[in-house]
């Protein structure tokens, strides 16, 4: 299974990944988990938007969910959402193989545009299944070419009157989501999550005048790009201070000449806290310095949240139970955010078990697992798989 899908949208010159939602590779990898399906005899089932879940087992009672993501970042990793996916397929292979009958249904779920790597909105499918994020704000969303979400549906063959909240999330009595590790917390193969730090994406809009690059003198300018600058480091500042994270990753730049001094910077901030107050508050100050900075520049600055997502403490009662399971296995918390996430706050009683990362490189090409952790992981959720649906 690793072999097949590890071919679909793979960038030959980087070794990275391309599979933004609703893009010809990420449908590609969607029709490979149907194919998986199918072969497994399981129950596929789809809501409007494309989240898919395939059932084994009785159909007449909440069951348990596991699962996670076939979509990628901008030339991203291998492991982050599809190991989960195939874990979440060997790990039912594996029960059978023992002869395990689940009393509950067992579902495997591959949920759409995770990253949020095309339209801008992490977990956007998980989002609109829980009902957190309304049809008609999702279906407005746009990529960088313009493209709406709902002119991406239609492209790809699906009626976007038919996206809203799920109905299968009625039957999802339990999420468990695996995951590959994505920093270097865990020491051994596989360990279970705590919960997720508060975190939250923000456009930074700095404005101020166009000009030519060679007769404009410097005094006379009211460049962005300065401001912007200045705004970059006092994130990286701000975060260390705080012991948080703060990462400017995208920048577009207008009109993006070379002999002109810019009229417009847009940047787009990540920032991560341990909890919600740590997180305001560095917001707070990196706003300040931009908004300082800004006024002796001559330029003006408007923030503007795209998504913010509160902390997730995953129960504590299923976080011991599968701790229990696995024979105490270490817990730690993540500052990546996740569709278990969602759920979570969404009232679904949901853990995560991790996948030791032995670089702790995420979102990048040199993301990786050995085989070995990763088996490891397959036999730990059929576990507590095997606990949950017993």
């Amino acid at each position: 299974m690793w072999a097949a899908l590890a071919a679909i949208g793979r960038d030959p010159s980087t070794g990275g990944y391309h599979r933004g939602g609703w893009t010809p590779t990420e449908r590609t990898a969607t029709h490979w988990f149907r194919d998986q399906c199918a072969a497994r005899d399981l129950t596929l089932e789809s809501d409007g938007l494309g989240n898919l879940i395939a059932w084994w087992g009785p159909s007449d009672r909440p069951g348990v969910v596991t699962g996670s993501h076939l979509d990628s970042v901008i030339d991203g990793g291998a492991f982050d959402g599809p190991l989960g996916v195939v874990s979440a397929l060997a790990a039912v292979d594996l029960l059978r193989k023992d002869g395990f009958t689940p009393s509950v249904p067992i579902g495997v779920g591959a949920f759409v545009e995770e990253e949020g790597s095309r339209f801008g909105m992490p977990c956007l499918g998980s989002r609109v299944a829980a009902g957190v994020l309304p049809a008609e704000k999702a279906l407005g969303l746009k990529d960088r070419s313009g493209v709406t979400l709902a002119q991406a549906l239609e492209a790809a063959g699906t009626d976007p009157a038919g996206v809203g909240p799920s109905a299968f999330l009625d039957r999802m009595g339990t999420f468990i989501e695996l995951h590959v590790e994505q920093g270097r917390g865990l020491t051994a193969p596989v360990g279970v999550a705590s919960s997720i730090w508060p975190h939250g994406r923000y456009r930074f809009t700095f404005s101020g005048e166009a000009n030519h690059a060679g007769t404009t003198l410097m005094e006379d300018r009211h460049d962005p790009m300065l401001t912007y600058a200045m705004t970059a480091l006092a994130a990286n500042k701000q975060a260390r201070l705080a012991g948080a994270r703060a990462t400017f990753g995208r920048v577009s730049v207008e009109p993006n000449g070379t002999n002109a001094v810019p009229s417009q910077v847009t940047a787009w901030l990540d920032a991560r806290a341990a909890d919600d107050a740590t997180l305001n508050s560095l917001l707070a100050a990196i706003t300040k310095q931009a908004t300082e900075r800004a006024e002796r520049d001559g330029t003006t600055l408007t923030v503007t949240p795209e998504s913010v997502s509160p902390i997730v403490d995953f129960p504590a009662g299923l976080r011991d139970r599968l701790v229990g399971v696995l024979n105490g296995a270490p817990v730690l918390p993540t500052g990546a955010g996740h569709d278990a996430g969602v759920f979570s706050a969404a009232g679904i009683p949901t853990a995560m078990l991790f996948v030791r990362n032995p670089t702790g490189i995420s979102h990048s090409p040199a993301e990786h697992a050995e085989e070995d952790d990763c088996l490891a992981g397959v036999e730990a959720l059929a576990a507590v798989l095997r606990d949950l649906a017993k």
